[in-house]
């Protein structure tokens, strides 16, 4: 059973083809690419000035969403477009996506193959910083809003696209914000669909068959803080203990006490409905996860590609002591973050972790950022949306239920939707999923331009 179960692995290590046709959508996003929407940690060394020449960017585009449509700038940078439906009466739906993008880590700017802001498009593909994370969506569904509002389409169903401006840095001025305005006017939308899924071609599980990911949750997101006083003084003349050593140790029984790993409902359904479309032992094994589950979540848990999807995982990120080599530090800090699966709140975990670590000279802090979010309901009409979309461009796909493991925008629109769902249809490869927030990143053109078609399809369907 091992043997297949190891098969898993490579669904969510992902293989892909790629395109090779250009167009004017590549080419306008290679110029979106251009635009140095860069969120530092440090806001203050942020250009605004770059999201407003991306704004006049979008503006001149896409003419007839900005004429059009009802177009809101929220603080300052973000922006928030109503497209009225013709029926009032029914529930508003919205889609989301982010135009920040991270920096590039210094000293690896010579790594690229073209610099990560010149947009360049060479041999199908398009390069640089956003490519897939996340002016793709944004785009994408621009592209779409703007194809179908020349065909005349007039949606049933009112659409809200929420496009913020900090996601990269928690989204707390742009999502939260837009948030808040979407509730000042008095809208919810039933569903929503932002950014954390996509597409697989030719999985090893599914062969010839694109799988399609659909976050229908994602973890949550807590740093704790592990800190210790102690005796200072010359190196010439050490305490037995010192802070650093009892710090470590504390990090040691830490980072040597994991979670039990487990199978969560958005990772059991999408074993479940990848089931019917595989081969034995594999069908047995995911059909009957009353008696295999375990098992299942075992083996997932050896493999550090797989094992964040069945259990709270925990980094050790930073440890900050001492100011000179023959100084003893009188502190030493520690922080520890931590992707928590659903069940697990920042309470629960720090709660553990005060067991583990078991010394009252370790204080222990810690800043939630959020707790795993609610599970959206797979069988639901958003997910149905997605699903009916895909299979247009993709007649031979299966579209699965997943859990993201990181986070997105969508945390904070639990209030005005119903129903959060992440997904964008565009295609990867492990290169590509490699170079996400890292070295250059890249989509296909073919990939764009299917994406692009199922974002139509989801306008389309999801406002009937």
């Amino acid at each position: 059973m091992r043997r297949y179960l190891l098969l898993l692995i490579p669904i969510l290590s992902l293989t892909s083809g790629a395109g090779q046709a250009g167009n004017a959508a590549a080419e306008r996003l290679a110029e979106a690419v251009r635009f140095k929407t860069i969120s530092y940690q440090d806001r203050s060394r942020i250009d605004y000035s770059e999201f407003l020449r991306f704004h006049d960017f979008l503006k001149s585009h896409y003419p007839r969403v900005f004429t059009e449509l009802d177009v809101e700038t929220v603080s300052n940078y973000s922006l928030l477009i109503l497209w009225p439906g013709s029926d009032p009466q029914l529930t508003p739906v919205m889609f989301t996506a982010h135009m920040d993008v991270v920096p590039i880590e210094p000293g690896t700017e010579t790594d690229w193959d073209y610099p990560a802001f010149e947009g360049v498009i060479d041999n199908g593909r398009i390069y640089g910083r956003g490519t897939l994370d996340d002016k793709q969506g944004l785009l994408s569904l621009m592209e779409a809003a703007e194809s179908l509002l020349e065909e005349g389409f007039t949606p049933r169903r009112t659409v809200l696209f929420a496009f913020g401006h900090d996601e990269e840095i928690s989204g707390l001025h742009g999502a939260v914000n837009l948030a808040a305005r979407i509730k000042e006017r008095g809208l919810q939308s039933a569903w929503m669909i932002d950014e954390g899924g996509f597409l697989i071609a030719d999985s090893p599980l599914l062969p010839g068959r694109p799988l399609g990911l659909v976050s229908v949750a994602e973890k949550g997101y807590l740093t704790v803080t592990l800190s210790t006083r102690g005796e200072g003084g010359h190196s010439s003349r050490p305490p037995a203990t010192g802070t650093i050593g009892r710090l470590s140790a504390a990090l040691e029984r830490v980072e040597n006490s994991p979670y039990p790993p487990r199978l969560v409902g958005p990772v059991q359904a999408m074993f479940e409905t990848i089931a019917p479309h595989t081969d034995q032992p594999q069908r047995f094994i995911f059909e009957n996860l009353w008696l295999t589950g375990g098992l299942l979540a075992s083996q997932l848990a050896e493999d550090p590609v797989t094992s964040s999807f069945v259990r709270t995982t925990a980094a050790l990120t930073m440890f900050n002591a001492g100011v000179k080599e023959n100084v003893i530090p009188q502190y030493a800090e520690a922080k520890i973050n931590f992707r928590l699966l659903p069940g697990d709140t920042a309470d629960t975990v720090v709660a553990r972790i005060t067991d583990i670590v078991d010394d009252p000279l370790v204080d222990i802090s810690y800043d939630a950022w959020s707790d795993p979010s609610p599970v959206s309901d797979h069988t639901g009409d958003g997910f149905a949306v997605i699903s009916e979309a895909v299979a247009e461009v993709y007649p031979e796909a299966i579209v699965v239920p997943s859990l993201l493991v990181a986070t997105t925008d969508s945390r904070h629109y639990v209030d005005v939707s119903d129903n959060q769902y992440r997904f964008h249809g565009n295609r990867l490869s492990m290169e590509q999923v490699n170079s996400m927030h890292g070295t250059n990143e890249f989509l296909d053109v073919e990939s764009y331009e299917d994406m692009i078609s199922i974002a139509r399809q989801m306008l389309k369907k999801g406002t009937r």
